[in-house]
């Protein structure tokens, strides 16, 4: 069964990925990794690596531009590692939030309650 407003047919998504189901060993992607275009689209180039590096001007999640191109996650993943290998896309992961002190926390704490 099919969801409204996708297009999931296997055949389809066999075709934008020449068969490969997952992305190349040793790229950096899963859901929260930005993706920012190094270049812009050119002539000839598939409609959906075009349609990313559109999408990918600013720093961009990889669900993000997945639920843009209403593909699967890991199709859209194959499709940056495409680009990430042909050097037009950078990736990199969010930075993690740095360790909070806790006795600050402590302190902010109390001064709420005293209020």
């Amino acid at each position: 069964m099919s969801r409204p407003g996708r297009d999931d047919a296997p055949d389809r998504l066999y075709t934008l990925t020449g068969g490969r189901i997952r992305s190349a060993p040793g790229t950096p992607f899963d859901l929260v990794t930005l993706v920012v275009a190094e270049v812009g689209p050119v002539p000839g180039m598939q409609s959906e690596h075009a349609t990313i590096l559109r999408l990918a001007k600013r720093p961009t999640a990889v669900v993000e531009i997945a639920a843009e191109l209403r593909l699967p996650v890991s199709i859209t993943k194959v499709l940056l590692s495409d680009l990430l290998a042909a050097g037009r896309v950078s990736a990199r992961h969010p930075r993690r939030a740095t360790l909070i002190d806790l006795d600050i926390l402590e302190q902010v704490l109390v001064g709420l309650r005293n209020l």
